[in-house]
């Protein structure tokens, strides 16, 4: 039961000014802090200011502090009455809403913008997915992140009950006779931009662990399944990770061969009646490793390089990987020792395995554009609302041109890596896989080595703008800091940016006209 509150004038609340009676205004809200101020954290002091106690302390207490603490219970109770005829007219995240503040949202979804790629049925999707987002993604994302643990199995069980595992892996045939987010979108028109709607809404739980943790493993291990595995296979494996009470990831990256694929060393050899693998080796870096029931692992055979469904058993073996982001991401150490599995479990065509990865890194690659897109988007709106509120040599930040410089190149790059991103989704629509993979692969390349550098950058203009709150991972910069320490992740995953630039030049290159001179 809610307690009753009172109507108080501004003069009313001044005569409550000392150290015994204390109170102050915050957006028209009158709290009593006279028990409280010996137990905040910044100190009594603070409250003892002159244009403090007794005064309306909203400016400063938004130059110190998030919205979400006001809205926390024992700051709550602290609230005694309101100013009479005033309303409070400031808020914090409301969920499922689109954000007012500028560039903070892709074009698509601005107020009095158009595209010519997204429908209805994108919009009632991303309503959805957001409203999803903030009411079961983000609380469990913010304390996975603290506590290492993995994402709640209530949500991956919430997330197949609307079967956002199965729209997570993009368009196809697997999503036959499902219904998807409770009939807004058929599978006959779920597109790739249903996929990317879906993808940037879940970053928007703003916790990079908990991301990677929320079934990245999924999405980049069933592809090769889905796509090149028997039907019995299928029937088997998809059902259980689609329900959320199984797990895959990709098991390829080893201590010696990262993005050098046809360096692994893992090693599967047949069983004298040709009947089974014998898998012997060790993968590292394995996302979702450490707690998945499945491994779509790459391995050394006689005809060349294979890929392999392996089943958690005897002689799998699994270590956390302590990173610079949350345990809850499952990052893990893979060892198979003599590990023995059905030759049915091959993945394509003994010694193609490159096909079948090859295909499967484009979209993974093309996730991660996605990703990357929507999370600079979350930096540029905190940078926005802070540099409007926090004020430094009598000013607002807003008023200094070094500050609006940064925010200029923020915005710039975020806008252009969205609209290249929007136009290879488009080609990804009208093109075959196949198409897909010879094509496009050159062009994700560009897409990924770009927005993951444009990242970085954006991120240490963060901090700057942030100053010491941005190495903070507690306040007003939790969310800047965890960027700038989890960004170089995006760098790294489905190829380093080195290695992708140099990619999409060589494929460029095969397409040069040997009759070309200058």
């Amino acid at each position: 039961m809610s307690k009753e509150l009172k109507y108080y004038t501004r003069e009313e609340v001044a005569k409550h000014n000392s150290p015994e009676d204390l109170w102050i205004i915050i957006d028209a809200k009158v709290y009593n802090v006279s028990r409280f101020k010996d137990m905040h954290p910044g100190g009594t002091a603070v409250f003892l200011e002159e244009d403090v106690r007794g005064q309306d302390a909203t400016e400063a207490f938004f130059g110190l502090h998030l919205y979400e603490v006001l809205e926390k219970p024992q700051y709550q109770r602290l609230v005694v009455g309101t100013i009479k005829d005033e309303k409070s007219v400031l808020h914090g995240r409301v969920s499922g809403a689109l954000s007012e503040i500028p560039y903070a949202e892709p074009t698509w979804l601005t107020k009095g913008y158009y595209s010519p790629f997204f429908k209805e049925s994108h919009k009632k999707l991303q309503e959805a997915v957001r409203k999803f987002t903030d009411d079961i993604l983000y609380p469990d994302g913010q304390a996975r992140e603290l506590d290492g643990k993995p994402p709640s199995q209530v949500v991956f069980e919430k997330m197949a009950e609307v079967n956002l595992h199965a729209m997570r892996m993009g368009p196809g045939k697997h999503l036959k006779g499902l219904t998807l987010m409770n009939g807004i979108v058929s599978p006959e028109e779920f597109d790739y931009f249903h996929e990317l709607v879906i993808t940037q809404e879940i970053v928007r739980a703003a916790a990079r662990g908990y991301g990677d943790g929320l079934n990245a493993g999924t999405v980049i291990g069933l592809p090769p399944i889905l796509n090149f595995g028997s039907p019995e296979l299928k029937a088997k494996i998809v059902p259980e990770v689609f329900s959320g009470k199984k797990h895959i990831c990709l098991a390829v990256s080893e201590a010696h061969a990262g993005s050098d694929v046809f360096g692994l060393q893992t090693t599967a050899t047949k069983t004298e009646d040709g009947k089974h693998w014998i898998i012997n080796g060790h993968k590292k870096w394995i996302t979702n490793g450490h707690f998945s029931d499945y491994f779509t692992v790459g391995c050394k055979t006689e005809d060349g390089f294979t890929v392999i469904l392996v089943e958690r058993q005897e002689g799998v073996e699994t270590k956390p990987i302590k990173t610079s982001y949350s345990p809850t991401a499952g990052t893990a150490f893979v060892t198979f020792d003599n590990v023995k599995v059905p030759v049915e479990n091959t993945l394509g065509e003994e010694g193609a395995g490159i096909f079948v990865m090859l295909s499967n890194f484009n979209h993974e690659r093309w996730v991660m554009c996605c990703s990357s897109a929507r999370s600079q988007r979350l930096l540029i709106e905190a940078c926005m609302q802070w540099i409007q509120q926090r004020k430094a040599f009598g000013k607002p930040l807003s008023s200094l041109a070094v500050i609006r410089s940064k925010l200029a190149n923020m915005i710039a790059r975020v806008e252009s890596i969205q609209s290249w991103l929007e136009n290879i989704t488009y080609q990804m629509c009208q093109m075959s896989y196949k198409e897909q993979a010879q094509k496009l692969a050159g062009q994700i390349a560009f897409l990924k080595m770009y927005s993951t550098r444009a990242a970085q950058q954006t991120a240490i203009d963060a901090v700057q703008i942030f100053g010491g709150r941005g190495i903070t991972q507690s306040g007003m910069g939790r969310l800047v800091e965890h960027y700038y320490r989890t960004v170089p992740f995006d760098a790294l995953l489905g190829g380093a940016e080195d290695v992708l630039a140099d990619l999409g030049v060589r494929q460029a290159m095969r397409g040069m006209p040997e009759d070309a001179r200058l």
